[in-house]
């Protein structure tokens, strides 16, 4: 059995033999083609390591507490000026977004989907007709149970 990987045809060792032809697979190779997408001037710094979530973090913290610490320093010392709209950096942990300009949304109390219809009885949101059908049928207490765990407290007509 000829070992795997193929075989290495011997080259001539006489200057007569006619030069081995490439096979197929390095005919139709891109290996020595250019590629007009790298930089060719690109060199790989090596004093640069990836850092984990957890590292970043913890630096964040640490940086916006020394931050914090050069602040009440310079207050108790009296050289600090108070500057009107001065807003911290922003950080990982810091970042507060304002409320949201859209409606919010409502779910439906039985499946939690979407509920773009509320039963005027019960008060319960629901999804769609066959959900209705469901919440016709509750009893009283079984619907205020449904609006208790949306946190709304409302008299069940």
């Amino acid at each position: 059995m000829p070992p795997r990987g193929g075989f290495r045809r011997k080259a001539a060792l006489d200057g007569d033999a006619t030069p081995l032809t490439p096979s197929l697979g390095e005919q139709l190779s891109y290996l020595h083609n250019p590629r007009p997408f790298k930089n060719p001037n690109y060199t790989k710094n090596i004093n640069r390591r990836a850092k984990n979530v957890k590292n970043v973090l913890s630096q964040e913290r640490e940086r916006d507490r020394l931050e914090r610490e050069k602040r009440r320093q310079e207050k108790l010392d009296g050289d600090a000026m108070d500057v009107d709209g001065e807003e911290d950096m922003p950080s990982y942990t810091s970042i507060e977004a304002p409320p949201s300009l859209l409606p919010h949304k409502h779910y439906c109390d039985i499946t939690g989907l979407e509920a773009p219809y509320t039963d005027p009885a019960t008060g319960l949101r629901y999804h769609d007709k066959s959900v209705y059908d469901v919440i016709k049928n509750l009893s009283t207490s079984s619907a205020k149970e449904y609006l208790a765990t949306r946190g709304v407290s409302s008299i069940v007509k």
